[in-house]
């Protein structure tokens, strides 16, 4: 008999051309905190998507208890004792804590052995009437027996980010498993949701349920861990015990050797400030954030997930309002920013979620690439102003085509036809047709192969050659130390810190970035 309670042996998954998790064998124990940890595209997500039966393996097994499991759905999962809480919530904000605790699986009036083993296995059976009493008093025993205090009648929608996390986890508790997997859980938290949460968590070990808990937050290792499991490029690098290892033997184990490649020498700026941001705040995103902007300058905003980087740069560009603070442009103080006016004045964003914020799906590539200089198309015409033909629309794709090599059959295509890099091309070519002065470049690699992010590299340090200004806010701290003049930690809403990438090691930057 196992003495784990969930075991991945040899877990293989290939993809078309990557390998993203590499015969990966080990296991997790009862009744304690297991730390999962690695940079991002380490294979940690792809280990929680087989172990939540998301997706299944190309080869390899998962045992549960010692017996091997086969995991076609997060149902089975549920069924074998795996709940996972992913980071972003599903909760359904005009509901009760109750209903959304037990939706679709309704306790009935068959309050047997047999009939409750049957509802947290979500085969409830279908009634013409919900016993909503049965629902009420069922999610109530379920909160009471973890220690949590809340209204089992009360809308989510009422409730703080914090309790919405720990109504998820209750959810996933009412399957009674044995293994609950919680994914970056404090991401979006202030510091008294997270040490409730994290008194939560201490419980439910105490109750001999073995927890898996990923984190990119090197400050919680100690705090809630036990021990620490590394993942680095689809390959087990590690195990060890919380109390053995330190935060910098962590960051080693997670990088290894890494070569730190350099940005082009000949990029030049200027000591002329182009953007100015003096004590920025927006409640419980972003607070008293103040840089400077050089022209020519590729300025990199570094920082973990919930640091508040992409808010600071919606907020900028005025996509999101922020409380206090203000904005310079050139010298002059911009009143009342939104999208439409920092465009013309100079501004350009590309958005971090490309599909949704900065595409549209349902239109072709030419239509998509001129969707944000419109205005400046129109000027352009013979005609009246404010008549647009498809005639004039690609003059102005075909420049951004060939000045960023994107790769098509025809500009008439529909945009989701391209590659996930054509895309994010087609994105930047899109707002450099405004002929901005800056641009603000959030997550622009995410999701994209190695070759096409050398090609977006490539474009910022054009851009620079141009005397033009980008902010480039990225997780993958390796890309800020090969393409930025300048970095800028941002650590829970704040900038902590300045640094040079020639002065700075990427296992210091991520340390940095991590600690507390």
């Amino acid at each position: 008999m196992s003495n784990y309670k969930l075991e991945a042996k040899k877990l293989t998954k290939e993809y078309p051309g990557t390998i993203a998790l590499d015969d990966f064998s080990t296991g997790f124990t009862g009744g304690r905190v297991h730390t999962v940890i690695g940079k991002n595209g380490s294979g940690k997500s792809t280990l929680m998507k087989l172990f939540s039966g998301a997706i299944a393996p190309t080869k390899g097994e998962v045992y549960v208890d010692g017996e091997p499991v086969v995991l076609h759905s997060p149902l089975d999962a549920f069924k074998k004792g795996i709940a996972m809480v992913y980071q972003e919530l599903s909760l359904i904000p005009d509901m009760t804590v109750a209903e959304n605790i037990f939706l679709n699986r309704y306790p009935d009036g068959d309050t047997s052995e047999s009939g409750s083993k049957r509802k947290k296995e979500g085969n409830a059976k279908k009634l013409p009437f919900i016993r909503w009493k049965n629902v009420y008093k069922e999610a109530a025993d379920l909160l009471e027996s973890m220690n949590i205090e809340l209204d089992v009648y009360e809308k989510v929608s009422r409730m703080s980010v914090g309790k919405q996390q720990i109504i998820e986890i209750a959810k996933a508790m009412s399957f009674n498993p044995s293994v609950l997997i919680l994914d970056e859980p404090t991401s979006a938290l202030a510091r008294h949701e997270t040490q409730a949460l994290f008194s939560l968590i201490k419980r439910l070990k105490q109750k001999g349920v073995a927890i898996l808990y990923i984190t990119h937050r090197l400050q919680e290792l100690s705090i809630i861990g036990d021990t620490v499991t590394v993942i680095r490029d689809g390959k087990l690098i590690g195990t060890r015990e919380i109390k053995d290892v330190s935060s910098r033997q962590i960051v080693d184990m997670m990088f290894g050797n890494v070569e730190q490649k350099n940005r082009p020498t000949d990029l030049k700026v200027s000591d002329e400030v182009v953007l100015q941001v003096d004590k920025l705040s927006s409640k419980g995103l972003f607070q008293d954030v103040s840089f400077s902007l050089k022209r020519g300058e590729v300025l990199g905003i570094a920082g973990m997930l919930g640091a508040g980087r992409s808010e600071l740069l919606r907020s900028i560009f005025g996509a999101d309002p922020f409380d206090s603070g203000e904005i310079y442009m050139s010298g002059k103080k911009i009143l009342y920013p939104e999208p439409g006016k920092m465009r013309d004045l100079g501004l350009a964003m590309t958005p971090e979620n490309r599909k949704s914020e900065g595409l549209v799906q349902s239109m072709s590539i030419r239509q998509n690439m001129c969707m944000a200089s419109m205005d400046r198309i129109a000027a352009k015409g013979p005609l009246t102003k404010g008549f647009i033909s498809q005639e004039m629309e690609k003059a102005f794709t075909k420049e951004q085509i060939q000045r960023l090599e994107i790769k098509l059959a025809s500009e008439e295509d529909l945009i989701s036809s391209l590659s996930g890099g054509n895309q994010q091309k087609v994105v930047i070519g899109n707002w450099l047709n405004t002929k901005p002065q800056i641009v603000f470049f959030d997550e622009p690699s995410r999701g994209i192969d190695v070759n096409a992010k050398q090609q977006i590299f490539q474009i910022m340090w054009d851009l620079s050659r141009d005397n033009l200004s980008c902010v480039f806010v990225s997780t993958e701290l390796e890309e800020l130390l090969e393409v930025c003049h300048r970095i800028l930690i941002m650590k829970q809403g704040k900038i902590v810190e300045e640094v040079y990438p020639e002065n700075i090691g990427l296992e210091e930057l991520y340390a940095r970035c991590m600690e507390e």
